[in-house]
């Protein structure tokens, strides 16, 4: 038994209750309040020096496995122009011998000198090695020409390839991106997999929504995530990315969805995500639509009659109109009281849209930090949006709907930093959009907790919940909005234990899959 103490606890309930004492036993919280309760008294006292304590956080959209793999690899965000680009490629390859193929991260035209995308010709200067190499936004990769010799037939005749420039997009991406993998090694992974949790530990985060499965022979990928999920110190929370769910309901989970299979549309750094009216530079653009009406309301209303809670990818309007049809249309026909389906992104929904969205008591999990995103600049949305951008994620307008909103980091395309996104929550480029501190603080904490159905067990400091919470340097809400961002994390608590990282082998970690039992 442990008694916190000396510190500012914002418990993020309800009732915004604030306290200055906390009592935890065997990974539970025993009491909170003011004082210390005499019978407590002869406990381990913890002083916190005057610091303040929040639950832990939630990253509400994560492709776990890919932030692990790309965030500890090959990534190349940081190079400044293609001359850098080249240099990074060349140290990872003195510093990795044995790997036959490099799969980078992070290429986007705004954050080099040259102002374009690399192509197939940039990459061969670079290495000889077969390389992909994502982009920033994980919905297109280029490929230089050693791995595209490499390629099958299917790849190479999908007119969704460019074998000039090297780039795949849409169902070229992702059959490049299944091909890969096979070459990709599963203990190098899961050693990453490790860093990641770490990661994310020190930053507070305490409850992950990964969204795994990206097509592998027999869903090996999900089915390994499903493992080694269990075996990290967080609680995380699986959505698989398939349109069929009996996938799902195969291996007992109780949600399905993502990204992947399950994206209605593309994104606006390939100028695919799908909208109502035309692209204001490209007037013959309207983005893509992945799927028919009718296959996204057959695939929600056979997830939601199973009792599974969906979730999907729609960034543009179009395609958030098309979400907004599929789950009316299950709804009407098989209604659930709190299934608590979600849209993911739902970057440019229209009022009219917001509305219908709170009727239906949906869910939108959102990505504050594309607020502030250096590979995605908001001078580059203003020109392809026009007006448009600046009704980018409508945070206001839909909590005054009714809506729950709760924030991830859609890692590895932005980097898990709910600090970051707390902040860019309070200081939206449109003022008229911002939140308040206590909200953005619950966005990150208490709402991802209810997203998974996790509310009794997560989310806020209350007695009976788990001991999980996050020391910050400094009290969010007696900081300025505009400073928000200095804020730091000094420790992680998970389960009552200080989170001081995994430090264990890929071997451990693999038997400890083995035998933990916890819910995913």
């Amino acid at each position: 038994m442990k008694v916190y103490t000396n510190a500012t606890f914002i418990s993020c309930d309800e009732n915004d209750s604030i306290f200055k004492v906390l009592v935890e036993d065997k990974g539970r919280i025993l009491y909170t309040g003011d004082n210390i309760p005499d019978k407590y008294r002869d406990a381990e006292i913890l002083d916190l020096g005057g610091k303040c304590v929040l639950p832990a956080f939630g990253d509400t959209h994560i492709h776990f496995g890919s932030f692990a793999l790309f965030h500890f690899g090959l990534d190349l965000r940081r190079a400044e122009n293609f001359e850098e680009m080249g240099a990074i490629i060349k140290q990872y390859e003195e510093q990795h011998p044995q790997e036959k193929f490099f799969f980078g991260f992070g290429v986007s035209a705004h954050t080099v000198a040259e102002g374009r995308l690399v192509e197939r010709a940039d990459l061969d200067k670079m290495t000889s090695h077969p390389l992909l190499i994502e982009k920033y936004d994980g919905h297109a990769a280029v490929a230089n020409s050693a791995l595209i010799e490499l390629f099958p037939e299917e790849i190479l005749r999908d007119p969704d390839f460019n074998e000039e420039s090297g780039w795949l997009y849409v169902n070229s991406h992702y059959l490049a991106v299944q091909h890969v993998s096979k070459m990709m090694k599963p203990l190098k992974l899961l050693a990453n997999m490790i860093k990641a949790s770490d990661f994310m530990a020190q930053r507070g985060i305490g409850l992950i929504h990964s969204v795994e499965g990206n097509g592998f022979p027999r869903d090996t990928d999900f089915d390994m995530m499903m493992k080694i999920g269990r075996a990290l110190p967080q609680d995380f929370r699986l959505y698989f990315q398939t349109m069929e769910p009996r996938k799902a309901i195969k291996r007992k989970l109780p949600r399905i969805g993502g990204c992947f299979a399950c994206a209605l549309d593309g994104c606006f750094g390939s100028e695919d995500a799908a909208l109502t009216e035309p692209y204001s530079h490209d007037a013959s653009n309207q983005g893509v639509l992945m799927y028919s009406q009718a296959e996204v309301n057959d695939f929600v209303m056979e997830a939601n009659q199973a009792g599974l809670q969906v979730a999907m990818h729609a960034i543009g309007d179009a395609a958030f109109e098309q979400a907004l049809t599929a789950y009316e249309y299950a709804l009407q026909r098989h209604p659930r009281d709190d299934h608590r389906h979600i849209i993911i992104h739902a970057d440019l929904a229209s009022p009219e849209q917001i509305e219908r969205a709170a009727r239906l008591n949906l869910h939108m999990a959102v990505q504050p930090n594309f607020l502030n995103w250096r590979e995605e600049p908001m001078e580059y949305l203003e020109k392809i949006l026009g007006k448009r951008a600046d009704k980018m994620l409508s945070f206001k307008d839909m909590r005054e709907a009714g809506i729950k909103l709760a924030a991830g980091s859609d890692a590895p395309c932005t980097v898990p930093d709910p600090i970051l996104s707390i902040h860019n929550t309070c200081n939206h480029p449109n003022p008229s959009q911002r939140l308040t501190i206590q909200e953005a603080l619950k966005m990150h904490t208490i709402w991802p907790a209810e997203f998974t159905f996790d509310e009794k067990d997560l989310g806020t400091l209350s007695p009976g919940k788990w001991a999980n919470f996050a020391i910050l340097d400094k009290n969010p809400l007696e900081t300025p909005t505009e400073k928000l961002k200095d804020l730091s994390v000094d420790a992680t608590y998970l389960r009552g234990k200080k989170n001081e990282g995994m430090n264990q082998s890929t071997l451990r970690l693999l038997m400890r899959s083995l035998v933990c039992r916890e819910k995913i």
